[in-house]
């Protein structure tokens, strides 16, 4: 599971950095949509440690977390098409941006998946 989570986060990556490296692109705009990868996991850890899991009602704070990590990630699924409109970026940078963004996304929910189904979650099982 730690091998295809490292293989989807490299080729997220790969998709970004050929949105802003290529000879007809040449625009690295685009990269600031790392500060949206480095952000978004971390409303849930927050929220993972401060509430208890014993009772099965939802919960305001795990709500509230999953609100913020939502925001986040339209932000970053936004950002490189308010960089296309205002002619910042290529429209072809910006589809890889967009596929590069899918595909870290769905690796960072792949690792919640895997790594934080049970209780005692710790950065030593893996």
């Amino acid at each position: 599971a730690l091998i295809s989570l490292s293989f989807g986060g490299a080729v997220g990556l790969m998709f970004l950095m050929l949105g802003c490296a290529l000879p007809q692109y040449n625009q690295y705009w685009p990269l600031f949509v790392l500060f949206f990868y480095i952000l978004s996991p971390i409303p849930y850890c927050v929220a993972r440690r401060l509430v208890d899991d014993t009772d099965a009602t939802s919960n305001a704070c795990k709500e509230l977390a999953v609100f913020l990590t939502t925001g986040i990630v339209v932000s970053a699924f936004g950002l490189p098409i308010v960089f296309a409109r205002a002619e910042l970026i290529y429209w072809g940078a910006c589809a890889l941006v967009l596929t590069g963004n899918t595909v870290i996304f769905a690796t960072i929910l792949g690792f919640f998946l895997v790594f934080g189904s049970n209780d005692d979650f710790s950065w030593q099982q893996w």
